[in-house]
């Protein structure tokens, strides 16, 4: 194995709206099945609600809404990503949670200029594997420091 070829990182990797994206494995406690919501009046629109999962309240974030893309009915496929997003607990809808993949350093490659529909400051790089194309996101832009404070409230 060359120099250039080590395992950067493990990624999950899912599905919006025929797209694949993947987070770190680091970034993420546990991938669920859907379960109820409970919404919470008043806040942004990408936010679902809330769920309790093992006596936890979780703010459940709809990443379809958040990207501005078209919004599907869940089904059978559609997952809850619970991610650590700036120390907090939240769940992340996704159509489906496809894979646990090695990222290799040679693999990336920085954000395009465009891509897709996904806003650009929500995205770390590109990764190409075999005939695949991987949108890295990056958590910590998904959500700016004033809805992560509007999260907590609700958490809280």
């Amino acid at each position: 194995m060359s120099e250039e070829s080590v395992v950067q990182e493990k990624a999950i990797v899912f599905q919006l709206n025929e797209e694949e994206y993947a987070i770190p494995v680091s970034q993420v406690g546990s991938i669920e099945r859907m379960m109820p919501i409970t919404r919470i009046p008043n806040t942004a629109i990408f936010i679902e609600g809330v769920i309790n999962l093992r006596g936890v309240v979780t703010p459940i974030i709809d990443l379809r809404r958040r990207f501005n893309l078209e919004a599907g009915p869940y089904n059978e496929q559609t997952r809850m990503i619970i991610s650590t997003i700036e120390g907090m607990s939240v769940g992340l809808i996704v159509d489906a949670a496809n894979d646990v993949l090695d990222l290799h350093n040679d693999d990336i490659e920085p954000a395009p200029e465009v891509v897709g529909t996904v806003e650009v400051e929500y995205i770390r790089g590109v990764a190409k594997i075999e005939n695949r194309l991987l949108i890295l996101l990056n958590l910590e832009k998904v959500l700016n420091r004033e809805e992560v404070n509007e999260l907590q409230e609700i958490e809280g």
